[in-house]
C-alpha cells in the first residue's frame, strides 16, 4: 500500500520559515519524481516545486528564491524548505509521487499571518 505522509505545516508570521516533510512508503522512492502542490484559483492544484530522481528541480515562479526542495533517498523523504513566507502562501500543501502512476498525500496546512 502506497502512503505519502506530510508533516511540518503550521501557523507562521509573514517573513517566517517552515520545513515540510513527506515520508513515502510502498513505492520505489528512488525512481519517482517527488513534488509539492497546493490549490490555486481555477486549478485543482498547482505545482509548487518538484525534484526528479536525478535531482533536477522545477519551481513555480511564485516561490523561486524562497522555497527549496530536497530529497533523502535513504529516508524515502522529500522536504520543502519555505523561507520568506507570505500570506499568499497560505494553503494545504500536498506531496506527490510520480513515475508510472501518480500518488498523493492527504496534505498539511500552512497558514501565514500578516
Amino acid at each position: 500500500q502506497v502512503q505519502l505522509v506530510e508533516s511540518g505545516g503550521g501557523l507562521v508570521q509573514a517573513g517566517g520559515s517552515l520545513r515540510l516533510s513527506c515520508a513515502a512508503s510502498g513505492i520505489n522512492f528512488d525512481i519517482h519524481t517527488m513534488g509539492w502542490y497546493r490549490p490555486a484559483p481555477g486549478k485543482q492544484r498547482e505545482l509548487v516545486s518538484r525534484i526528479t530522481s536525478g535531482g533536477i528541480v522545477n519551481n513555480a515562479d511564485s516561490v523561486k528564491g524562497r522555497f527549496t526542495i530536497s530529497r533523502d533517498n535513504a529516508k524515502n523523504t522529500v522536504y520543502l524548505q519555505m523561507n520568506s513566507l507570505k500570506p499568499d502562501d497560505t494553503a494545504v500543501y500536498y506531496c506527490n509521487a510520480e513515475k508510472f502512476y501518480v500518488y498523493w498525500g492527504k496534505g498539511t496546512l500552512v497558514t501565514v499571518s500578516s
